[in-house]
């Protein structure tokens, strides 16, 4: 007969919490989480649609036949703003202080100015215009992220973080998906797409912040450059924290080479008939099987008291679904490797951030510390299009570009399980 199989024993929240190095918060509520995932929604639709949808369109209007090369340009312009603006607003939103709260203040500044962006963005008719506008719009993402990231780690509790990491990044693909779908239904042109996904953004943003205050703290000396230098140098000389950072980067890395260039793969490689309904398709499929796994591993993570082993699994899925395109690219195999790959970063981030809250190494610099996690997340995206551009106008083309996809999921499973603190 078969061995019966008993589940490792939860490991309890206290001891989780102290190996971390962080004080035991109250439990969020259920409503807490329902409108933090709200934000969230809003956050990926204002941020991802227009990078799979409306800028792809918005090029090709201006100039069919560097559209490829604009697309990278504008994304690597906007990333060297995110890579500066991330670490910047974080360590400034730890120092802010207002009656209002400061991760609030942030998140609303942020998504006020990242929609303005987005609506300016929209109304340029040149390469140049769509570059400034959309860079500028990235510091506004930059100031909403520092207060919504920070909010995880002064807020949730650790046993609560799978579950809220899930809320997180369950609804990124939706949110993409809803964007496109109502882009494709109303056949909104790029400038009145702008225009929704901002209105979104705000509308899903302002229920959290009519009901949910955070701490307001007394005044303390203005940053410095060379403090925050300083500062970010002890972080990042931190050795798990480092790993961390490292894996982020390349698993995020791997699944925006894999994602960024859909529409246009499908149109010029595939040639398949309805490029706009063959992403939608994709996309809806990378979403289900996202939000499932997004949903099962972070509440499995929390449970087992284990983050490692889920990110690895996770990551390896995303490696998978390169490889497969980059050995049989058709549609059904796209179609195949959207759900899977969207299985992996669905799980992936949802643990992974979960992890990120337990490597940071000063509680005072926690939004400093997490805007400098967060290039891993926000940065790769911008700067896949330009590292792409290059690989797919080569002899090898999209399969390569795919293969570059598993090689770097892969190499960031070995970081990941260079961190030693966290199970």
């Amino acid at each position: 007969m078969p061995t019966e199989f008993h589940p490792p024993a939860p490991v309890p929240a206290a001891a989780i919490a102290t190996a971390a190095g962080h004080a035991q918060a109250e439990p969020v509520s259920r409503g807490w989480i329902t409108l933090f995932g709200l934000v969230w929604f809003g956050y990926w639709m204002a941020s991802l649609v227009p990078l799979q949808l409306l800028l792809p369109q918005q090029l090709e209007v201006i100039d069919p036949a560097s559209k490829v090369h604009s697309f990278a340009v504008v994304n690597a312009l906007a990333g060297v703003v995110s890579l500066l603006a991330l670490p910047v607003c974080g360590a400034l939103c730890d120092r802010s202080r207002s009656r209002f709260g400061r991760r609030r203040l942030w998140l609303a500044g942020g998504a006020l100015f990242f929609a303005a962006g987005l609506a300016v963005t929209g109304e340029q008719t040149t390469v140049v215009g769509v570059t400034l506008a959309w860079s500028a719009s990235m510091l506004g993402l930059s100031a909403a992220t520092a207060g919504l990231t920070a909010m995880i780690a002064d807020r949730v509790p650790v046993d609560q973080r799978g579950v809220v990491s899930s809320a997180i990044y369950g609804p990124q693909a939706l949110g993409v998906v809803v964007g496109i779908a109502l882009v494709s239904a109303f056949a909104l042109s790029p400038a009145s797409g702008y225009l929704v996904v901002a209105a979104l953004l705000v509308v899903c943003t302002v229920p959290f912040l009519a009901r949910f205050r955070d701490t307001s703290y007394d005044s303390e000396p203005a940053l410095r450059l060379r403090t925050l230098l300083a500062s970010m140098g002890r972080s990042l000389r931190n050795r798990d924290f480092a790993w961390a950072f490292g894996g982020r980067l390349l698993v995020n890395l791997a699944n925006s080479l894999g994602v960024c260039y859909t529409l246009y793969f499908l149109t010029d490689d595939l040639k398949v008939s309805d490029p706009a309904g063959s992403l939608l398709a994709c996309t809806a499929l990378y979403l289900v099987a996202g939000v499932l796994a997004s949903s099962v591993a972070g509440v499995l993570s929390d449970r087992l008291g284990r983050r490692r082993i889920f990110v690895a699994l996770a990551a390896l899925l995303q490696a998978a679904a390169g490889f497969l395109l980059a050995s049989f690219p058709d549609l059904g195999v796209t179609l195949v490797a959207s759900a899977v790959m969207g299985a992996g970063f669905g799980a992936y981030m949802a643990v992974d951030q979960a992890l990120i809250t337990q490597v940071l190494p000063d509680a005072e610099s926690r939004a400093q510390d997490l805007g400098i996690m967060n290039i891993g997340t926000v940065v790769p995206p911008a700067l896949a299009p330009l590292i792409a551009s290059f690989v797919i106008t080569s002899d090898r083309g999209y399969p390569l570009l795919f293969s570059c996809v598993g090689v770097a999921a892969t190499v960031g499973v070995v970081l990941v399980y260079r961190v030693r603190s966290v199970r």
